[in-house]
């Protein structure tokens, strides 16, 4: 997979020691098209690291990022200590809210339901307040009476970001259905555009290889019962590391 001519620059020059990765998560985020489904996707700010790519919404681990989970076997799906990796999904929920408006919870008394609607203006406020760290999911959600749907993230893959990158991340990528009678809105103060895609038709959207290949790997699942069924079978405990090799001309290649 050739590399964009900046991040080529960033592996011909690096000499060490590589900065550690630091936590985080990120959420495909799906709904139902025909036969069958668009992806969420938003484009970065050019002033922001890794700007003017398209992504999916997500972000680092934060320390109040402590659900209580409805699965009880995050930790071996994740290859991590429970509490990391119920911190993990917490964060995964906690970026899809602030990002794209979106809350996967329903009532704690009714596990199988979701929240109709949130996107009137006492989410919103909520929203903001969980945006500034003056509330937590996990406050929000008891206020409410509410429980996280973890439930309804499928785990896909873990990437750790390549050692030349002055800003790594240890990233698990999730599949997620759009509860119905949500609307995912652009809220995150970090996009420039954002858009429902087709992945089949997203060729020309710049992509780090990442979301790429995570976005080709879930197109190729066809349905959403397909993406359903095949992150059954998909391995999020074991990292992608990324190899970047340089040829005697300069050129970089990555090889995953």
């Amino acid at each position: 997979m050739p590399l964009p001519p900046a991040m080529m620059k960033r592996a011909r020059d690096f000499t060490g020691p590589p900065a550690p990765a630091r936590p985080a998560a990120t959420v495909v985020l799906l709904r139902p098209s025909g036969d069958a489904f668009q992806v969420y996707v938003l484009r970065r700010m050019t002033s922001m690291a890794f700007g003017g790519v398209y992504a999916f919404p997500g972000g680092t681990v934060d320390p109040s990022d402590r659900p209580e989970t409805l699965r009880d076997d995050w930790a071996a799906r994740l290859g991590v200590p429970e509490e990391q990796a119920r911190a993990v999904v917490g964060a995964a929920a906690r970026e899809l809210f602030e990002e794209a408006g979106v809350v996967l919870a329903g009532p704690a008394a009714e596990p199988d339901r979701t929240v109709a609607d949130a996107g009137d203006p006492s989410w919103e406020a909520d929203r903001a307040a969980v945006l500034r760290r003056e509330l937590t999911m996990a406050e929000l959600l008891a206020r409410r009476g509410l429980r996280l749907r973890d439930d309804l993230l499928l785990p896909w893959a873990r990437w750790i970001t390549p050692e030349f990158e002055p800003k790594r991340f240890d990233t698990w990528f999730f599949a997620a259905l759009l509860p119905e009678s949500q609307e995912a809105r652009d809220v995150s103060g970090e996009a420039d555009r954002t858009a429902w895609v087709d992945p089949r038709d997203s060729a020309d959207l710049p992509m780090l290889p990442p979301t790429r290949h995570t976005l080709d790997q879930i197109a190729a699942a066809g349905t959403i019962p397909g993406v359903v069924a095949a992150s059954e079978h998909r391995d999020a405990a074991r990292p992608v590391m990324p190899r970047i090799d340089v040829a005697p001309d300069g050129t970089a290649t990555l090889s995953l």
